[in-house]
């Protein structure tokens, strides 16, 4: 029995839903995403409150259940409040700055390094401090550790 996939998620104010055949559409203030729902979950929408049903008791189910509801979870919120991490950088001398789509690190090298980030990407750095922003969890936990 899956504790996470049985809790029921409320929709927020502002946050649209939209379920077509197995796709799951989210689009808030924060921009939209979209998912394909695993054959093997159900999902229902009633009320701005959707639950998450598992077709049968397989492994392949009940794996699915908790993580399906957490992705839907964090689509929400992220569409709505969006994700975010502060990294910082430590050493003397170190600098970062941001320069339109890219970020540029000083970390004690003969040259500059450049990052360059995803469009659905805000990055901010002030000196030794840098925000990796965005709406998409996966995303911003993939390119802060990058």
């Amino acid at each position: 029995m899956s504790r996470i996939g049985n809790n029921p998620i409320k929709v927020p104010e502002g946050v649209s839903v939209n379920i077509d055949n197995r796709i799951i559409s989210i689009s808030g203030k924060n921009g939209a995403q979209s998912h394909h729902l695993h054959d093997n979950i159900k999902i229902n929408l009633n009320n701005d409150v959707i639950t998450f049903e598992r077709i049968d008791d397989s492994s392949v189910s009940r794996s699915m259940h908790g993580t399906t509801r957490q992705i839907i979870y964090n689509m929400i919120v992220g569409v709505s409040d969006g994700f975010k991490k502060d990294l910082e950088i430590v050493g003397v001398g170190y600098q970062a700055s941001v320069q339109g789509s890219r970020l540029k690190l000083q970390l004690g090298y003969s040259h500059d390094i450049f990052f360059d980030f995803p469009d659905e990407i805000t990055i901010e750095a002030d000196r030794t401090a840098i925000a990796v922003k965005g709406s998409d969890k996966q995303l911003v936990g993939s390119v802060a550790s990058k």
